[in-house]
This record gives C-alpha cells, structure tokens and sequence, in this order.
C-alpha cells in the first residue's frame, strides 16, 4: 500500500523527507507515466508520495532589486504568461514546446530541472541564465549553481533529506536569449538536439559575455566554455560564424533510436549558428 503526504509546511515536508523514502510529486508529470511504466513491466511497486503542493511560498515568480526567484511549483505555462525580460526569452520558447498543453499547465520549471533528463527541454536554458538552485534541508537552506546541482544522467546533488525549493535568476538588463530544438516533430517529442543561449551585448552590437549551453548530447546538458570565450568581442552580427565543429569536441551523444551520435552532433551546430543568426537580425 503506497502512503500519500500532503504536508502544509516545509517543516513538515521535510521532517517526511528525512524520514522515509519518498517520491516527491508537484505537478505529477513525471512520477505517474514512470509509475505506470513499471507496471507495464511487471514491477507494480511505488515510493510513498510527499506531495508538496499545498505548501505556501512555492507557486510564485518574485522579483527584487537583484533578480527573480521562481519557486518549484512554479509551471511552465507560468513562465510563458508572465512578464519577464528578453533575458528568459529562451526559457519561455521552451516553456511553449514541451509536450502538450495539459503539460505545460502541470509540469514544473524546477521539476524537470531534478528529473535531470539529458533531454529536459528547460536544464539548458538555466545553465545559460547561470540559475542557482535553493535547497531546503534539516541544517537550513543552501545555494547551488544548477551545473554543480546536475551530477550524471537522472542524478542531482540533492540529499536524500532535502527538498528544491526554488531557482534564482540574476538580472541582467541588456541580454536577449533564445532556445532551438530539434525532434522528429514540432511538439509533443523527446528533443534530438537543443540549444539554449544568453548574451549581453554593448551599444554597437560587440558581446560582452554569451552562455550557451547544449541539452540531449550528452548525459548532461553541457555548457561551451571556448566557444563563449571565442565569441566575447565579436559582434553580434558575425557571431553565427564564429562555431566549428571543435567547439563541441567535450559532447558525448549517443546512437539511439531518435538519431545517431554523428547526427546529433552536426544537428547541434547547425542549431547553435541558427540561434547566434537569429541574434544579430
């Protein structure tokens, strides 16, 4: 018999959490498909659930003076509504594009952030925001940058008694951002290839700083830390032929049923320069 929590604080919350071992749910998109996918295989076990929903302080965007805090029960329909700078252009791009919009309307920012799928359509776009993450846990509340927070394929930093809470974002006043991917369709797809990019750009159109990042080429979502370098002083409207092939050299995609290795690594840059041309129009 599974055990389902609905705490109404975060004390509560947590003394569950480092109690037992439990399936967090907030807006259910994950947990129910991977539960219904195990039984399809003969396995009909399940964690108990904490369901954290009814938890105040965690469904809003804030902002303050320095930047926003998006909490985890924060959705992507949320993201794609509210009124945010050109900075988190990218991030509602692909707020728009994942599954459909019974998913949107559930599914969480921070959520797909800990799924740590290599394909979550939202880890690029935080790596290219430099988003840190807030931990909640029995000792208080610590801070993580989200490419420390991801650690392999499905695996975060999160303790087994702590609880994601929300997503900083600093300000940034002159950056634009953008996402592209690619998949065997427009929408309701697992992506081939994704790319996510924030750049900040002078007066006369020169880069100032740029954070790009690759999603579903390797067991993370990947930043590109020579190209980024490469690409501050150019200007924004010679950026797109600025990315070659050994830009994406530390990748490692893999053969699999939705493309092979070769595909997705040419499919990345291609994407990589589409999003830079996109800049500079």
């Amino acid at each position: 018999m599974i055990r389902y929590h609905r705490p109404a604080t975060l004390t509560e919350a947590l003394a569950i959490r480092a109690g037992e071992d439990v399936a967090i749910l907030a807006g259910a998109t994950d947990i129910y498909p991977a539960a219904a996918n195990r039984r399809a295989w003969g396995d009909p076990t399940h964690k108990d659930v904490l369901d954290i929903t009814a938890i105040p302080g965690l469904h809003d965007i804030e902002e303050d003076a320095h930047g926003w805090r998006i909490g985890c029960l924060v959705t992507w329909s949320q993201v794609a509504r509210a009124d945010l700078p050109r900075q988190f252009d990218g991030l509602r791009q692909a707020a728009r594009q994942v599954g459909g919009v019974q998913v949107q309307n559930r599914g969480t920012i921070l959520g797909n952030l800990v799924t740590a799928s290599p394909a979550g359509d939202g880890i690029p776009n935080l790596l290219a925001l430099n988003a840190t993450v807030e931990i909640a846990g029995p000792d208080g509340t610590r801070m993580m940058p989200v490419a420390d927070f991801l650690t392999g394929y499905r695996a975060t930093a999160l303790g087994h008694d702590e609880i994601a809470v929300a997503l900083h974002i600093a300000k940034m006043p002159r950056a634009i951002s953008g996402f592209r991917k690619l998949g065997a369709r427009h929408y309701l797809v697992i992506s081939i290839a994704m790319v996510a990019g924030v750049v900040d750009i002078d007066e006369n159109g020169r880069i100032l700083m740029a954070r790009l990042s690759i999603g579903a080429c390797t067991a993370t979502a990947q930043r590109l830390p020579v190209l980024e370098g490469e690409l501050r002083g150019t200007s924004i409207y010679q950026a797109d032929k600025v990315p070659e092939a050994r830009h994406l050299d530390h990748l490692s995609p893999i053969d699999d049923i939705r493309a092979t290795a070769a595909y997705r690594r040419d499919a990345a840059l291609r994407l990589l320069r589409d999003l830079l041309w996109e800049f500079g129009e």
